[in-house]
């Protein structure tokens, strides 16, 4: 079948499959602190890493919500990753609460201190990225018109990662059970990897040679 964007229900599609078809999707659960120093937790699945040297990571904000504004006006956020065993407090953390009114406490998570940036980690995350801001945007459509959406473009300057997650030198997202988002009200856990070469690299993978 094919429809135009924004006409699913027109086609017969109850439910915008965009969002299933664009998946599994990383899960930035990020944390900021607003202008009165109190904190804030939210998950947000336009997520991804964008760039090696240096590190560079953005989130889409569908909307101008807390997560987003701290970020824009102190420069500053924190990436924890998302695991099948906070599943439960990630979600409770994207309740629309009032301002001021703290998701680390109302999910029951316990704060951590950065190293290099003001707003707190999740303590139980296996990994956590302090963040500053480099780039921040309203996001526009094809006729110029502002859709209310904001990118945050953000550079790691820190890396938080919990030593049992570690192995060999290597993040064990197995161990750490990563999860992502797969579209409706749909997650999944990372349960089973498998390695392989660019055509260019040659030979054989092996444990600690040079990531793809």
């Amino acid at each position: 079948m094919f429809y135009e964007a924004g006409t699913h229900r027109a086609a017969g599609l109850p439910h915008d499959p965009l969002k299933a078809i664009v998946a599994p999707r990383p899960i930035g659960w990020i944390s900021t602190l607003d202008g009165q120093g109190r904190a804030n937790l939210a998950p947000y699945s336009f997520f991804n890493m964008i760039q090696t040297t240096p590190a560079i990571c953005c989130f889409g904000s569908d909307g101008w919500k807390h997560t987003a504004a701290n970020a824009i006006a102190s420069g500053e956020f924190v990436v924890n990753l998302a695991t099948r065993p906070l599943f439960e407090a990630m979600n409770a953390s994207s309740a629309a609460l009032s301002d001021g009114e703290s998701e680390f406490e109302h999910a029951g998570l316990e704060r951590a201190a950065c190293r290099l940036v003001k707003p707190p980690r999740v303590a139980a995350s296996p990994a956590s990225l302090e963040c500053r801001v480099v780039h921040a945007m309203e996001l526009k459509d094809v006729d110029g018109r502002a859709t209310g959406g904001h990118l945050v473009i953000g550079q790691v300057v820190g890396v938080h990662i919990a030593d049992w997650a570690l192995k060999e030198g290597r993040f064990d997202m197995l161990a750490a059970r990563t999860i992502a988002r797969c579209g409706y009200r749909d997650y999944t856990e990372v349960t089973e990897l498998f390695s392989a070469l660019r055509p260019t690299d040659g030979g054989s993978y092996a444990p600690g040679q040079r990531d793809l």
